[in-house]
């Protein structure tokens, strides 16, 4: 990088900031425009996927919890606007109340029995789905046993052939099994033991990831393609797309891309007369667990019944500000307050308080991150402390702090982002990206670097800039990786130490700061 000398130094922590804060204030504004989309108002969903475990606390993974009959009744209240039809994936915690309460709504049901490893849970699923199939012959309009079993690779393809012809010969109604498309390709035999064949078509999650403006061709394609291979009917039985999460490759989750995807569907669907089933009604945080920030938000409607978009009309990304201009206002403050504190120059203090605008900005945008993605006390405990770690070396440089503390913060700092960029670069399908976690320190971080030799430092920097480029390098064209690497160069470069020429003007104007 080139040199700064101390009297100059100013001048590009200002602007470098400067440049930050224009970009992020670009992207607001761009974020709150509202854009329009086709109107879908007036169409209903067909059926939409229900589970109940969409309140605080609540998950299918604690095999103690169990849903009230008033809750599915308040829950099933809030869908008859929107849809007749509700598929479930099991018959317990509550959920075998479900046929019952829909029928008395005027809804019918999909009615779902989860089959996974555990062949003594699995006779009790197949037992109950019988028993409600048969009471309830009006309001049951087929069932669906085992959800994408082959797909986890719980059951083999001969075993879930015997549940479907076991089941199929004691109930009433059309019997199917669910699974992702190909697996249904794979395994064609199963098409003879079911009456429906139900798909999953989710161009967010293929393995070549769809964008939303291609998704709705995406469905129609691949529905064409499994009714000209099966004589049967086809149910396109999970379908939709995220509103908040992780962008894969092209494919973008997001409030107006989620609106633009459900109202075209519903168009195409409705038009030609699919049986399909949106995924899903609301959101489930739970499921964050298992498939990271992006599973917890496929609802049309959020965990308190609110609708994330409307089905006509232009649709936002953002409503608003929030309290994002008095995060900047906080961080300009501590910072020109740090650095006037520590009898910095006029033109320093003005710096700092730049640097505290980007700083307080990105914390506001790491907040409400946060707000969607962590998901219990320990990542609020463990990922609040990280978030702190960059905000307490901007404090520690404006205020002149001791050498070894600000540079024991940095180490802390450059440790925490290589770590999270090697889990991103092994496991990248479920994580975010952590950009907010580190935007707000690393302008200033590539700045001013560290005074003598830190090995250590060093090969955290490598680890930033390899990693960084495993992640991008298989997403070449997506904005979130790109952003992801140029954030992990900037934190690389504070990780270099300070040349010789560098170090001596840092000598000279010992008691301020080093500025490459």
């Amino acid at each position: 990088m080139p040199r700064f000398s101390s009297s100059s130094g100013w001048r590009w922590l200002a602007g470098l900031h400067l440049l930050a804060l224009l970009a992020a204030l670009v992207w607001l504004v761009g974020e709150m425009q509202a854009v329009a989309l086709p109107d879908a108002a007036g169409q209903r969903i067909r059926c939409v996927s229900y589970s109940p475990f969409h309140r605080p606390g609540l998950s299918p993974l604690d095999p103690s919890a169990r849903i009230t009959p008033a809750q599915i009744r308040e829950d099933l209240q809030a869908l008859t606007s929107m849809t007749g039809c509700v598929r479930t994936y099991a018959v317990d915690q509550g959920l075998e109340a479900v046929p019952e309460i829909a029928g008395a709504l005027g809804m019918s049901v999909l009615l779902g029995a989860w089959i996974g490893r555990d062949e003594a849970a699995n006779e009790r699923q197949l037992e109950r789905l019988v028993a409600l199939a048969r009471a309830h012959p009006e309001t049951v309009r087929g069932v669906i046993v085992g959800n994408e079993v082959l797909l986890r690779g719980e059951q083999e393809a001969p075993a879930m052939a015997r549940y479907l012809a076991r089941v199929r010969a004691q109930v009433p109604v059309p019997v199917s099994y669910a699974d992702v498309w190909e697996f249904w390709l794979r395994h064609p035999e199963l098409a003879r033991e079911v009456d429906v064949v139900t798909v999953h078509v989710l161009p967010f999650w293929e393995d070549e990831p769809v964008s939303v403006e291609q998704a709705v061709a995406h469905v129609v394609a691949i529905r064409r393609q499994i009714s000209a291979t099966f004589d049967r009917p086809i149910l396109v039985g999970e379908t939709g797309w995220p509103s908040v999460g992780r962008q894969r490759d092209g494919a973008a989750p997001g409030r107006i891309a989620q609106a633009r995807f459900v109202r075209e569907l519903l168009l195409q669907a409705n038009r030609e007369g699919w049986d399909y089933n949106l995924i899903e009604a609301f959101d489930q945080p739970w499921k964050r667990r298992l498939e990271g920030t992006v599973g917890g938000y496929w609802g049309v409607l959020d965990g308190k019944g609110r609708p994330h978009f409307p089905l006509d009309g232009p649709v936002a990304e953002r409503a608003g500000w929030g309290g994002l201009p008095w995060a900047a206002l906080v961080g300009a403050t501590i910072l020109a307050g740090a650095a006037a504190l520590a009898r910095r120059r006029r033109e320093w203090q003005i710096a700092w308080g730049i640097a505290g605008l980007w700083a307080g900005l990105a914390l506001g945008l790491a907040v409400e991150h946060a707000m969607v993605a962590w998901r219990d006390w320990r990542e609020w405990l463990v990922l609040s402390a990280v978030a702190a770690l960059g905000p307490a070396w901007l404090v520690a440089t404006a205020g002149g702090l001791r050498l070894r503390w600000r540079e024991g913060l940095r180490l802390a700092v450059l440790f925490c982002a290589a770590t999270g960029a090697l889990w991103l670069a092994v496991d990248p399908r479920y994580r975010d990206f952590p950009w907010w976690l580190y935007a707000g320190v690393a302008p200033s971080m590539a700045l001013i670097r560290p005074s003598g030799d830190s090995r250590s430092l060093a090969i955290v920097a490598a680890v930033l800039v390899l990693a960084g480029l495993a992640r991008v390098l298989p997403e070449p064209t997506n904005p979130q990786a790109l952003a992801w690497f140029v954030l992990c160069l900037l934190l690389a470069a504070g990780g270099w130490p300070a040349g010789q020429q560098e170090q001596r003007e840092q000598g000279r104007d010992r008691g301020r700061f080093d500025v490459v």
